[in-house]
């Protein structure tokens, strides 16, 4: 995959100074300190199997010893108190930060530069993810995985219905979900959930961007022609009551799918695994299929979500805390850990390599299934570009998929009010936004 440059923009540089003065100060944070015992690091961090690749590197690492705090997830409060925690001077060393969050933590000041303990690790990695986590030629964690997107479905309730394969195109995507929505009133194909970062991987597949830089400029476009093209689409689903509107990751969305009122699902790879454990039955008879496409003969999917394990501002341990991130991320113990029990595609180019990734998944009816995800990510494009108030955007989004689940909204004329949003809270913190 071609390697993008992830320019933040001479604004950004500004306002990150500004942050690092007046936010958080730290004593001796890129030191290795002088304790007696073993370096001690705390990672705070959601995604189950984290725990179990920490565990791992405290067996084979007596002079590091890693304790992992889980919190709630990134957008349900995690982020908002490793900022806090930032800010007062007392976070832990290491956070589980998304890509699309660590461009708005670093202009809070909130991560510290560890370019000089990092550099040597940036070969073992896929270009791009390397970008995710470098603002303005700084460092600030090492990337754990990427997130390509895929149908998971029921083959058996397909054929229950008459689709004889899973969509291919999105076209086909509409007319199969008519024609199971005929057949059952109660059945749909799918959900439209309120997840802010699906709906990203959905414009990503579409090249509908929704930032991007110029000069000293920020240029915000979440409604552009493109943009509108994905809001149209799925709207018009929702118009005709073709899907469901279940809460993403909600109860009430996995008790569809048991009662087979859901049949499939467009998410990420790490969706399979959480489907799997909290779908009750059906074992055997889910599958993977590559995501529905808008033009089958140039295929382009989607990315939603990858995450990397970032160094807070204020660690007395950065050199330690680096190399612990690298080694969760490359370690072939670990990579296989969090590949079966995280859902991870890694980032790490030996990752890909990893024997974990050719097992067949009885869940999924004994299918290799991150053969689907491997074909896939030669056609992700890697020029999309978070902004820098991704977390106020997230929330405004979510607010608005929810709203357009319910009626009260329609999605293009969400799109213009959260584009409104996004401009004015950029101009807010002294950001220069074109237009």
């Amino acid at each position: 995959m071609k390697a993008r440059p992830v320019s933040m923009a001479a604004a950004l540089t500004v306002v990150m100074a500004a942050a690092l003065v007046a936010g958080c100060s730290s004593s001796g944070n890129s030191g290795s300190g002088s304790a007696s015992g073993p370096v001690k690091l705390d990672f705070w961090g959601w995604a189950p199997g984290y725990d179990q690749s920490v565990a791992l590197f405290n067996k084979t690492h007596p002079d590091i010893q890693v304790t992992f705090d889980k919190t709630a997830s990134g957008g349900k409060g995690g982020y908002t108190k490793m900022l806090t925690a930032a800010k007062a001077g007392n976070a832990p060393c290491l956070a589980q930060v998304g890509y699309e969050t660590l461009p708005s933590f670093a202009a809070a000041g909130a991560l510290d530069d560890i370019t000089k303990y990092a550099d040597d690790a940036k070969s073992q990695f896929a270009g791009w993810t390397w970008n995710q986590v470098t603002v303005e030629a700084r460092t600030y964690g090492i990337p754990v995985d990427t997130a390509p997107m895929a149908l998971m479905y029921r083959k058996d309730l397909f054929a229950k219905y008459g689709i004889t394969t899973p969509p291919a195109t999105w076209e086909e995507y509409a007319a199969d979900a008519a024609k199971v929505h005929a057949a059952d009133p109660s059945v749909y194909l799918g959900d439209f959930g309120n997840d802010a970062y699906n709906y990203a991987g959905l414009a990503w597949q579409a090249g509908a961007g929704w930032f991007g830089t110029g000069g000293d400029q920020w240029q915000v476009s979440l409604n552009n022609a493109a943009n509108q093209k994905v809001a149209s689409y799925w709207q018009d689903l929702l118009d005709k009551k073709l899907l469901k509107t279940d809460p993403s990751y909600d109860p009430s969305l996995y008790n569809d799918m048991t009662g087979g009122k859901i049949l499939s699902d467009v998410n990420a790879v790490w969706d399979a695994p959480i489907i799997a454990s909290s779908v009750k039955g059906g074992a055997g008879q889910w599958a993977v299929a590559p995501m529905p496409v808008w033009d089958a003969a140039n295929p382009a999917y989607g990315n939603d979500g990858g995450s990397a394990t970032v160094v807070l501002k204020g660690c007395a341990h950065a050199k330690e805390a680096t190399e612990f991130a690298t080694w969760m991320s490359t370690d072939a113990d670990s990579v296989s850990n969090l590949i079966k029990v995280t859902g991870i595609y890694p980032a790490a180019t030996s990752g890909l390599a990893n024997p974990a990734l050719s097992a067949p998944d009885p869940f999924y009816g004994g299918q290799t299934i991150y053969d689907v995800f491997k074909a896939e990510t030669a056609h992700i494009a890697t020029t999309w570009q978070w902004g820098p108030t991704m977390t106020q955007t997230a929330t405004d989004l979510g607010d608005g998929l929810g709203k357009a689940g319910t009626g009260s909204t329609t999605l293009p004329t969400m799109l213009t009010d959260v584009q409104g949003k996004t401009v004015a809270g950029m101009k807010q913190q002294g950001l220069t936004v074109a237009g």
